[in-house]
């Protein structure tokens, strides 16, 4: 179950801090379950990323000055605003709300590893974790499992997580979403 480093601590009146405290323990819990991370969407956003960064250096260093630079600095800001663009693109298409994406368990029939998500609306306490199919027309897909709970009920009154119930309550999710009926075609 949990490992016995240091617990975790939240400052109670920063919705931030209690997501991203659970968002973590979520992630380790997963990985924890025998799904190892996915990170090729993380590392296509870097390569974008960088991509952005080295158009903008050029942009800034090119050798010549203003009114000479002009046709090459049009072309660095309409590659810009593309690779921006298409940045923006996949966050909003692929990542939504995931904290998490998996490869399938080892071992295992699946073709299809996770998306774990979450939502914890601002000025609410209420959490929401999704647990669905990285690819949801799969076959092996299961439906999306959810769970909506209130912080309070993983936090002390200091802001620290109680490892042992949050654990608990993914793991249970977990096990809902790998016993799930898989869908008629």
């Amino acid at each position: 179950m949990a490992s016995s480093k240091a617990p975790k601590k939240a400052n109670l009146l920063d919705h931030n801090s209690i997501k991203h405290i659970i968002d973590e323990s979520v992630s380790e819990i997963v990985k924890n379950g025998g799904y190892v991370e996915d990170v090729r969407l993380s590392n296509v956003r870097l390569l974008i990323g960088t991509i952005i960064i080295v158009i903008a250096l050029f942009a800034q260093f090119y050798k010549k000055k203003f009114p000479e630079n002009k046709d090459f600095l049009i072309v660095c800001i309409i590659l810009y605003v593309v690779f921006n663009g298409l940045l923006q693109l996949i966050i909003y298409t692929k990542e939504k709300d995931a904290i998490l994406f998996t490869y399938p368990p080892a071992g295992s029939f699946s073709t299809t590893g996770l998306v774990v998500s979450s939502k914890l609306p601002r000025f609410s306490d209420m959490y929401t974790l999704t647990i669905a199919s990285a690819d949801p027309k799969s076959v092996s897909a299961n439906k999306p499992v959810h769970l909506t709970k209130s912080v309070t009920e993983w936090f002390t009154k200091d802001g620290i997580l109680v490892e042992g119930r949050i654990w608990k309550d993914v793991e249970a999710l977990i096990n809902q979403y790998a016993k799930e009926p898989k869908k008629n075609k």
